[in-house]
């Protein structure tokens, strides 16, 4: 056959086989998990937000994989008080392999910094949060060889407890700042009645609810001469519903739900108050057989204006106390765990 003949036959050959490869690549691309775009990208190397919870995996507790055996140290954040006693004790009977043991810290108070601290000094597996991870905490685990990852599992915010008798609509958070820097110190100024404010607080070392009041609404400012502190949540509330000038701030779980004291609306400016409780409000009267629960809307969607992330915060050193902090997070990211939150009066991350 000459070569003139030869041509377009060799042509046609080319064609035929480029369709039968166009052919078969569209079908593989169809009837399997081949991402194409991914190829095209070079790959998926994105690593998730620090604040974005992975994805989620099963629905129970006796469904997660990758959880080890042994006993794990954790302790950290006392917001996360009800998680550890309904959550983690659900975990405790599913999972009895996964054994848990709470450490307290020595010679201070438990929270998150000190949890994180411990963490870091080797005592714990992993830590509990209720505040994002300091710059100088990334640092301090870098220079022992390892890194520091947090996973979002909760969201919860911080709410001001009043006096029941004391009639005001609702602070902004100017208010709020001006009244724990000492620049308002009569109800009469932010349009109650004429009486002197008491502001509590727990110390500033006490955690991450304080680090956190400090940062956001203080912005770094020291608090006033005037504010009265108090070891714990249970004091402070219980002086609030004895003192008619009583202000105070807590994890919102902690405060929503009593029976001495009143939840204030909030907002981010004058007028537009956000209540961190459900409306309409439950009297006090009907508490303790009724009681107020959390906006969850608000907290979800960011409406009400001092929410913030609970983590778990993994150590990542490629051995068993990473999988085990990774395993809890994950635990408590099964719509299991994501419903026993929500009973324990946290907000629901998915």
């Amino acid at each position: 056959m000459s070569q003139k003949n030869e041509t377009p036959i060799l042509l046609l050959a080319l064609i035929i086989t480029l369709g039968l490869l166009g052919g078969g690549f569209w079908w593989f691309t169809r009837n399997s998990r081949f991402n194409v775009d991914q190829i095209l990208k070079g790959g998926n190397n994105s690593k998730p937000s620090a604040n974005q919870p992975p994805a989620k995996t099963e629905d129970t507790f006796a469904q997660l994989s990758n959880v080890p055996s042994g006993l794990f140290n954790y302790g950290g954040s006392t917001s996360w008080a009800p998680i550890r006693l309904a959550v983690d004790s659900a975990i405790q009977v599913a999972r009895p392999e996964f054994r848990l043991r709470y450490v307290q810290p020595i010679g201070a108070s438990a929270s998150s910094g000190t949890g994180i601290k411990m963490l870091l000094d080797g005592r714990l597996s992993f830590a509990q949060s209720s505040r994002s991870l300091l710059d100088q905490e990334y640092q301090q685990a870098q220079k022992r060889g390892f890194s520091l990852q947090q996973i979002p599992v909760a969201i919860d915010g911080l709410a001001v407890a009043v006096n029941p008798n004391l009639n005001i609509p609702g602070l902004t958070l100017d208010n709020l700042k001006s009244i724990y820097t000492g620049k308002i110190t009569n109800w009469q100024q932010v349009g109650g009645a004429n009486i002197p404010i008491k502001p509590f607080s727990r110390p500033v070392n006490a955690g991450g609810t304080v680090e956190l009041f400090v940062e956001e609404i203080l912005n770094g400012e020291k608090f006033s001469s005037k504010v009265i502190f108090v070891p714990t949540t249970t004091q402070a509330l219980s002086k609030v519903a004895s003192n008619i000038g009583g202000i105070y701030f807590a994890s919102a779980p902690e405060v929503v739900p009593q029976c001495t004291i009143k939840p204030l609306p909030l907002g981010s400016q004058e007028g537009k108050f956000i209540p961190p409780y459900q409306e309409p409000f439950v009297p006090l009267s009907d508490c303790p057989g009724k009681r107020n629960q959390l906006n969850i809307a608000a907290f979800q969607n960011a409406e009400y204006p001092i929410t913030r992330n609970l983590f778990v915060v993994v150590k990542q050193n490629g051995q068993v106390d990473e999988q085990a902090g990774k395993a809890y997070a994950n635990l408590l990211l099964t719509e299991q765990g994501q419903e026993l939150i929500n009973q324990s009066g946290f907000v629901r991350i998915r």
